[in-house]
């Protein structure tokens, strides 16, 4: 059963009804290169590609999305002080509800996931499914073995009931670790390094679940997850 080219478009982000209804009429919008003028025209939405306004988009009932996040953006609807980090995607995306899925700092830089699926991202950021998430982090002061050893065993963070401790961490060069967490508080990163004698000059996130930020993506670009990718993230 297909559904009509004017509830897809809806679907997808490009308006309401009625102004899905009108880029039909005004020929804005093509399957397979043919032109369509009937907005009630039906298709199945399996596999379907359309293009509007000549830029092909293919159907897709949920976004999952990867963003290689720069600094000067915030991961928020309504961002305070800086740029919104969905500033940097096509309109129909951020119609359509896409969010990102938890939050890095106006200046962390890294991988960052978006989804309009509440569950998906529920179960990303819930501290009871502890996807870990590694950040590469630049120090003000050279690692030493005692950093390493206390943000494994836990350190105390303000308002914490308990100590605070990293899945891994791994010093990489003199002044850079690999930090895994599989919880996302308030600054986590920054907090615990604080509070193990040291500070952080830079921070980027390289890693959720089995997922690697991929060398080709630049930064400030986004692209579509593939399905090998949405299952690499519960590895």
């Amino acid at each position: 059963m297909g559904l009509s080219i004017e509830r897809i478009l809806h679907s997808q982000g490009f308006g309401t009804r009625k102004v899905c209804r009108a880029l039909v009429r005004a020929g804005q919008v093509s399957i397979a290169g043919d032109v369509l003028d009937d907005p009630f025209a039906e298709f199945a939405v399996d596999g379907l590609t359309f293009s509007v306004a000549g830029t092909a988009w293919a159907y897709r009932p949920q976004a999952y999305l990867m963003l290689n996040k720069p600094a000067g953006h915030e991961c928020s609807r309504s961002p305070k002080h800086h740029a919104s980090v969905l500033d940097l995607l096509p309109a129909p995306l951020i119609e359509r509800g896409v969010q990102p899925v938890g939050r890095l700092d106006e200046d962390t830089t890294g991988l960052l996931l978006l989804s309009d699926d509440g569950q998906f991202i529920h179960r990303l950021i819930s501290p009871k499914y502890k996807v870990a998430k590694v950040y590469a982090v630049t120090l003000k002061h050279p690692a030493s073995d005692t950093l390493i050893a206390e943000l494994l065993g836990g350190v105390q963070l303000h308002d914490e009931p308990e100590p605070v401790a990293a899945l891994a961490c791994a010093a990489i060069s003199e002044d850079v670790i690999h930090l895994t967490l599989g919880e996302g508080k308030y600054h986590q990163v920054k907090r615990m390094i604080a509070a193990a004698g040291n500070r952080v000059a830079a921070l980027r996130r390289i890693r959720i679940g089995g997922l690697a930020l991929p060398d080709d993506l630049a930064e400030g670009d986004w692209r579509w997850l593939t399905e090998a990718e949405l299952q690499a993230l519960w590895a």
